[in-house]
């Protein structure tokens, strides 16, 4: 199958978007497929070692948020998923560039997969304070006439049907549990974090105002705790001062970071916006017990009481005594850590690629039959 890959967001950018699209693109050359990517442009693009062709159209850089390119308009869209003779167009994220995507496969009449994964009405309302509402138009304009929407995680199926898009199902992440596994805990590491013995809580993700990272201020005052915290973006500045006694290790990736997940003693996890949240997934399949937001995707991947915590979202005050209750509870730390490790093990890229593609195949074969 010749697939088109239209994604906002792609390597060597960090982030969900990006990472999903990667695996998809590997798991697709992997299986025998024909993929290739449509994505902006981003500096040092050319040094990524991609597993098919990656086309890149002109961006601009997110105002405020450099770290995030937005494509411009661009004829490369249309002109590039005719001259692969694609099969199937696959929207990653669809807002910008996959808008342009879904126009271009409408009028080459090919069949589209929207893969729903940020919460952008949400990020609306948290930096201009308003555009919910546009935001969720424009969503449902793309998604609408796309043949099929994948959502990650059962929250998103609920937003997105009680806001009009058909045709949604459940696709979930996968997760690298051999790069992410509990036996990388690293003595010297934790020495360098915990110089004092502390209990190591962790952040990993991006440091922007949609995350709120600043409701761990009352964690990282607490005696004999540190927080460390991974990740950059434009908050940065801003939570250094909130969290003056934090570790900040900028961005980790690859097998360091799996060395950091693992060598944490409690993972938290503090955006209430999260369509899945692959953090939370990484912590568990590195044996660490977590606590996240009661929203979103983590509804989905954190057992209460039994691999986690969820706690009230947006109160720093439930974030802090989560945290109090598994800092004197070593047994319980390693009980639900255990028993997230065990719960993520078959969660594998390889297994969620391939109910991806299937649903590929349903597309197709619908679009197949109706034309006959």
């Amino acid at each position: 199958m010749r697939v088109v890959i239209v994604t906002e967001s792609f390597p060597p950018d960090v982030n969900g978007v990006a990472h999903c699209a990667l695996q998809t693109a590997r798991h697709l050359a992997a299986r025998g497929h024909d993929p290739l990517v449509i994505a902006p442009a981003v500096a040092g693009a050319g040094a990524f070692d991609a597993p098919c062709p990656v086309v890149r159209v002109p961006s601009v850089p997110l105002p405020g948020y450099p770290q995030v390119r937005v494509a411009l308009p661009s004829r490369r869209v249309a002109a590039t998923i005719a001259a692969h003779r694609a099969d199937l167009v696959h929207l990653a994220s669809p807002f910008i560039l996959g808008a342009r995507g879904m126009t271009a496969a409408t009028r080459l009449r090919l069949p589209a997969v929207a893969v729903y994964q940020t919460d952008l009405a949400g990020y609306a309302r948290t930096y201009v304070g308003a555009g919910e509402a546009a935001a969720w138009r424009r969503l449902r304009a793309v998604h609408c006439a796309a043949d099929l929407t994948l959502a990650p995680s059962s929250a998103a199926v609920r937003d997105l049907t009680e806001h009009g898009v058909p045709r949604v199902r459940l696709w979930r992440r996968g997760v690298d549990a051999v790069r992410f596994r509990p036996e990388l805990r690293d003595v010297a590491l934790r020495r360098r974090f915990a110089p004092n013995g502390e209990l190591i809580v962790g952040y990993v993700g991006r440091l922007a105002p949609e995350k709120q990272v600043e409701l761990l201020a009352g964690v990282s005052e607490l005696p004999g705790v540190r927080v460390v915290i991974v990740g950059d973006g434009p908050s940065e500045t801003a939570l250094r001062g909130v969290l003056p006694r934090a570790l900040f290790l900028g961005r980790t990736t690859g097998d360091e970071l799996a060395r950091v997940f693992a060598s944490f003693d409690v993972f938290a996890h503090t955006g209430p916006f999260e369509t899945f949240c692959q953090t939370v997934q990484e912590a568990m399949a590195s044996g660490v017990p977590v606590i996240a937001p009661a929203s979103g995707g983590p509804l989905d991947l954190v057992d209460h009481g039994r691999t986690g915590l969820l706690v009230t979202p947006q109160d720093a005050d439930a974030v802090t005594q989560a945290v109090r209750d598994l800092a004197h509870a070593p047994a319980l730390r390693a009980a639900f850590g255990a028993a997230g490790r065990a719960t993520v093990e078959g969660r594998t890229w390889a297994a969620v690629g391939d109910q991806l593609i299937d649903h590929y195949g349903a597309v197709v074969g619908a679009r197949t039959a109706v034309v006959a």
